[in-house]
């Protein structure tokens, strides 16, 4: 189990992940002198890597051989998220890389311990809930783990589960991206019967954007429009913001005070890179996205209890809240999240760094008109594509590299129709303008779609599904 290391980290000493750290330095060290297999070798470099990550999130330092933690100074605001030269950039702000295919998820699941959804996985979802696996598991979209097998077997159990995911409200209007954790959400939900809560981050945006209190809660109430378009069920789905909902539950607000005990400023640091200069507000602020992990954050749906799990599907930049939160789980008695990670959706321009609101021109926002879609795609999406019509012919084109290709593994659902166009594309059959056409001809009427049912979203729907209430749910 690759998720066990990180797990573990909360139980042990710092002197303890120390020495173990210098025992499987010595190990690595010895199989590398007596030329052992390389498989051999691979999985001791990988085992070294995730206790370095364990390390720095208990310690907030960076492993030093013959320096004992007590002994370091603290180090600075880099976190483990600060990649080394070379390496992709990945934490809850930043998303870069230098590969044009974009970041590479298998380094990444080494470096955050998390398990990679295999196949065997896919095929179980499947047979537990009976449903085809969405698109997004089929194409490795949503690509990694953590404890998904666990929830499966109390799922087998009669044990059931509910869901939490959420939005930062930045802007009024969510770009494609941001669909991604919704649509997916919302088949889980689906498949399984199951309750939902979406948390909208209001308090977070205003801590770390140049915006307005009231500015940061118009745009949760304007976003959480979106997110009901996308159509979840009311009499199962809990939305909030933050700045509401902290005021009006004490026992939300408990739970934040308990993570808050019982993470370190040294730890903060070491996760999220925080600086002496940050204001107080985002050091305090992890606390407060874990504490939706714990089902009696909300006593109106889980009526008191304590034990029911969550499972948080989202993307792989917000896993290092969830490493705290697992982490602390034990320790303040309630059962540790389970968690799916999804990809980055990339921006229009390359798969270099993904697809951001505050970029017009590298996004297409779910307010765009056919127009305007038409005009993004073929002005901005990078192509994979050869310079002139003859070379495309003869050499073809790069699907692995080119947007329009990405975006169609998002949202196209037909598998043999996506890999005729791969082929077609490939090959040199099928060329750049008309790839882009397929991927407009997709986009068009999907986000068309969703600003029909948006308009029908009226201010007292959202009332209702953000109201604190019981949901039509019996455990």
């Amino acid at each position: 189990m690759t998720d066990c290391l990180g797990d573990e980290a909360g139980d042990m000493t710092p002197m303890d992940l120390y020495e173990k750290l210098t025992s499987q330095g010595d190990t690595v060290r010895t199989l590398k002198t007596e030329k052992a297999a390389k498989a051999d070798i691979d999985a001791a470099v990988q085992l070294l890597l995730k206790l370095k990550v364990d390390y720095k999130q208990v310690t907030g330092q960076d492993y030093k051989t013959g320096c004992p933690p007590s002994e370091c100074a603290v180090s600075q605001d880099n976190g483990p998220a600060a990649a080394a030269d070379g390496e992709d950039m990945v934490d809850p702000w930043n998303v870069s890389t230098t590969n044009a295919k974009g970041v590479d998820y298998d380094k990444l699941i080494v470096r955050f311990g998390s398990s990679k959804i295999d196949q065997e996985l896919v095929d179980r979802i499947e047979r537990v809930s009976g449903q085809k696996a969405h698109r997004f598991l089929r194409r490795g979209i949503f690509f990694s783990h953590r404890d998904m097998h666990q929830v499966l077997d109390a799922y087998e159990k009669n044990k059931s589960f509910y869901l939490y995911t959420g939005r930062g409200p930045s802007s009024e209007a969510l770009h494609v991206g941001h669909l991604i954790p919704f649509i997916f959400t919302k088949w889980l939900q689906d498949t399984f019967d199951i309750p939902l809560v979406i948390q909208l981050t209001d308090d977070e945006k205003y801590l770390w954007k140049d915006l307005s209190l009231e500015d940061c809660h118009r745009y949760a109430v304007e976003n959480a429009k979106d997110i009901i378009a996308c159509g979840f069920d009311i009499n199962k789905t809990f939305i909030f913001s933050d700045l509401d909902y902290m005021g009006a539950s004490p026992d939300f607000y408990r739970n934040v005070v308990k993570v808050q005990k019982h993470v370190t400023f040294n730890q903060v640091k070491g996760i999220f890179g925080f600086g002496d200069s940050d204001c107080i507000g985002k050091i305090a602020f992890p606390a407060i996205q874990a504490a939706p992990s714990f089902c009696n954050s909300f006593p109106q749906i889980f009526k008191g209890r304590k034990d029911v799990q969550c499972l948080i599907p989202c993307a792989i930049d917000q896993d290092p809240y969830f490493r705290m939160t697992r982490d602390v789980a034990p320790r303040i008695g309630y059962p540790k999240p389970a968690l799916l990670h999804s990809t980055f959706f990339p921006a229009l321009q390359g798969a270099q760094t993904k697809m951001s609101a505050s970029e017009a021109n590298s996004s297409i926002f779910l307010t765009d008109t056919p127009k305007q879609i038409k005009n993004k795609v073929n002005k901005h999406a990078f192509s994979g594509g050869k310079d002139t019509v003859e070379e495309h012919r003869k050499y073809g084109g790069n699907p692995d590299v080119d947007v329009s290709f990405m975006y169609l593994t998002f949202f196209l659902e037909d598998d043999e129709q996506l890999e005729k166009i791969r082929q077609d594309y490939a090959s040199g059959a099928l060329l750049t303008g008309e790839l882009k056409k397929r991927l407009i001809e997709t986009l068009q009427p999907m986000i068309t779609s969703h600003q029909e049912r948006r308009k029908q979203v009226t201010e007292e729907t959202v009332k209702q599904f953000m109201t604190p209430r019981p949901l039509n749910f019996h455990f």
